[in-house]
């Protein structure tokens, strides 16, 4: 199995995970004398099954990702860079936003707001640390679609 595949297999499980909490809750009580929409003893049944196998996923993914090695770097730590780019941009993208933002003023005695920043050289800079994420981005499905699951 690819890395890949195991981590599109860890995200469906995830989801299933969510969606069978939610049925546990749904069916944890019922008015006397009815039964529940779904038996909660073989929801708790699956419940074991999938955490079951969402460990093993895991723990694989981990250890592929600590074992796999691309330009010196393991796959662990491009995805702590690529986590923290990621961050990074944002942050950036939020704070240039308020940066460029231009308030009006109705009378020339009302305060003028200014950017306390360079926005047009700070937006070239995120520009680029985009550029690196999605090139970083690449590399690591690349790595994915490649890497047998250890």
């Amino acid at each position: 199995m690819k890395l890949a595949e195991a981590l599109l297999e860890r995200a469906d499980l995830q989801k299933r995970l969510s969606l069978l909490e939610s049925r546990l809750c749904h069916n944890a009580r019922v008015q006397e004398g009815e039964s529940p929409a779904e038996d909660p003893r073989a929801l708790l049944a699956e419940l074991e099954q999938v955490t079951c196998r969402l460990e093993e996923l895991i723990r694989a993914i981990n250890l592929t990702n600590a074992k796999v090695a691309d330009g010196g770097e393991t796959l662990t730590a491009l995805l702590a860079r690529r986590d923290m780019l990621s961050k990074k941009v944002g942050i950036m993208q939020n704070f240039l936003s308020e940066a460029s933002a231009t308030a009006s003023r109705a009378t020339r005695s009302e305060i003028a707001i200014r950017s306390t920043v360079p926005v047009a050289e700070l937006r070239k800079d995120t520009d680029s640390l985009s550029a690196e994420l999605r090139a970083l981005d690449t590399r690591i499905q690349a790595l994915n679609w490649t890497t047998e699951l250890q």
